[in-house]
Parts: structure tokens; C-alpha cells; sequence
């Protein structure tokens, strides 16, 4: 058996360039991947057959884990299957990014399981048709520029980890109906009030460990939208920048709300006085764990 952990992610900035002809968007964004995860669970099995811990998420061939199996399955030409168990504790559509992240693993693991020794690249090509973030969870990288639809990815090297607190309310946002919204209402508005802030002001912030900088260089050109699809959000801003997170924002198309602690610490103290609310509040850090690419050779297959 093969196990795997999928990290979450975070979108420390995302500025909407435009709508691309092929329907979607084009953007800039900067992800870091974080040290909340699902776990996935793969063993040889006749056909490919997926179970979750979460009833409410579909274990059917909408699923991405199935969706990125299948791919994979054909391309390779293969006929053999797997079962795939899929532990999950990322909050489904909360910009948080766990399906195309368990996409990612599946990809990985049954590249593994199956003996196909695809390099990261392949697998990287066809994960982009199955998710525009999933070409960010192949890499290794903790934190990357990504750019086009999110698929093409720059990664980051010596930046040291962030710790957040991560506040995520019962709603849920699709990222499919965000965007359509700001194709039809939001687009300029965006471009005459988003904050003076760019990809590599947050990128010389990070580099430089100015935790000042990059909370004044955090920006999401899809929060507008979220917070008036869901109110709650601005609420839970406007309780971490009380508790003294250095910046907040929206990850992704929300709802999910992180905010940018000093330390571990602090984020821990600023959690302890959300818990009241009824919210899914969370301390994550920077995902420091094993590349996803090497987990196998650790675990092996039996």
C-alpha cells in the first residue's frame, strides 16, 4: 500500500489578468502549500474504485481523484485499477485548493503503484487537464509563482516558512461561479480598487523575510466577490486584524480567510479567541513535510 499526503494551499496573491478565449482565466497568483492535508490510501485492485471519509463529497467520476486516475490510466494504456481511499481533512470548496491537491496525489501515487515511472514533467501535462492547480502540487516546491490558468509554475527557493491562522466558515464557494461573476460584474471595479500591490513586491517580501511587506502586498482580485456572495467573510477579517495578524485576506475563491502571524505563537493565541465562533479555525504553517514525489520510494508497494 501506498500513502500519500495532499497538502492545501494558500494564494498569498491572485490578480485576475483576464479571460482567456478557451473560456478560462488568466491569472498571476503566488501559492504556498500548507500543513493542512488529506491523506490518500492506494492498493492494487482489479478496477479503479474510490472511498472517502467525508459523505458529502462525491466518490464518483466527477471526482478529481477519479477524474486524474482515469487519465492517467489511458495515457498509459494500462487496464489495471486501484483502490483508492481518500482521507479527507481539507474543507471542500473553500479556495483551499484540496481537490486539484488530491488530483496531484492520485497522479503520483498510482504513477508509483502502477511501475509507470513518469518524471514529474508528464505527469505535470496531464494534470493540467484535469486541474489548473495541479501542476503546483506535483512540484516540490513549498512555495511558486503561477501563471496562465495557474498550471505553469515558478517555484520559490529559500523562503522561510509563514505560520496563519486559517478561518473557514460553513459556506462554500465554487470557484466556477466566483469567476463568473467577476466576468460579469466585477472586473473593472477590481481594477480601480485593488491595492498597489504585484507578484514581485510579494515575492522581494518574501525573499527578505519582511512579514510587514508581504502582509501590505496581500492581495485577491476574487475577494470583492466573495465577500458579497458571503458576508461572514469580512467578519472574520476584521476579527484576526483585531487580534493582531500582521495582514488578512481570501485564499483562492474563498471562503476560507487566513491570516499572517509573527510566529506559531501568536497564531496559536489569535485561534484560541476564534474557537467561540462557528467557524473551522485552524493553525498551519508552511508544509515543510517529504515531497510528494519521494513518498513512495519511503513507503514502498506491497
Amino acid at each position: 500500500m501506498i500513502r500519500l499526503s495532499a497538502p492545501a494551499k494558500l494564494n498569498l496573491s491572485l490578480r485576475v489578468v483576464g479571460r482567456r478565449a478557451d473560456g478560462y482565466h488568466e491569472i498571476e497568483t503566488l501559492f504556498e502549500r500548507i500543513d493542512l492535508c488529506d491523506e490518500l490510501a492506494f492498493e492494487p485492485h482489479g478496477e479503479l474504485a474510490l472511498t472517502c471519509t467525508e459523505p458529502a463529497l462525491s466518490c464518483g467520476e466527477d471526482n478529481l481523484v477519479l477524474r486524474a486516475a482515469r487519465a492517467l490510466q489511458q495515457a498509459s494504456g494500462l487496464t489495471r485499477g486501484a483502490r483508492i481511499h481518500l482521507a479527507k481533512r481539507i474543507p471542500i470548496a473553500a479556495g483551499l485548493g484540496g481537490g486539484s491537491s488530491d488530483a496531484a496525489a492520485a497522479l503520483l501515487g498510482l504513477n508509483a503503484l502502477w511501475d509507470l515511472r513518469w518524471p514529474p514533467g508528464r505527469l505535470a501535462e496531464l494534470g493540467a487537464g484535469v486541474g489548473s492547480d495541479v501542476a503546483f502540487f506535483l512540484g516540490e516546491a513549498p512555495f511558486a509563482i503561477g501563471r496562465g490558468r495557474g498550471e505553469r509554475c515558478e517555484p520559490l527557493a529559500g523562503v522561510r516558512p509563514l505560520a496563519h491562522v486559517l478561518a473557514v466558515p460553513p459556506d462554500r464557494l465554487t470557484t466556477k461561479d466566483i469567476f463568473a461573476a467577476w466576468d460579469q460584474e466585477a472586473a473593472l471595479e477590481i481594477s480601480l480598487t485593488a491595492p498597489p500591490s504585484s507578484i514581485s513586491m510579494v515575492t522581494h517580501a518574501l525573499r527578505n523575510g519582511s512579514l510587514g511587506e508581504l502582509a501590505k502586498g496581500l492581495r485577491n482580485d476574487l475577494q470583492p466577490i466573495a465577500i458579497r456572495r458571503c458576508p461572514v467573510i469580512a467578519t472574520i477579517q476584521s476579527s484576526l486584524s483585531r487580534l493582531g495578524c500582521e495582514g488578512v485576506s481570501v485564499s483562492g475563491s474563498g471562503p476560507a480567510v487566513f491570516g499572517l502571524c509573527r510566529d506559531a505563537a501568536q497564531a496559536e493565541a489569535v485561534a484560541g479567541s476564534l474557537r467561540r465562533h462557528p467557524w473551522r479555525v485552524e493553525v498551519v504553517q508552511t508544509w515543510r513535510g517529504e515531497p510528494a514525489s519521494k513518498v513512495s520510494v519511503r513507503w514502498g508497494v506491497v
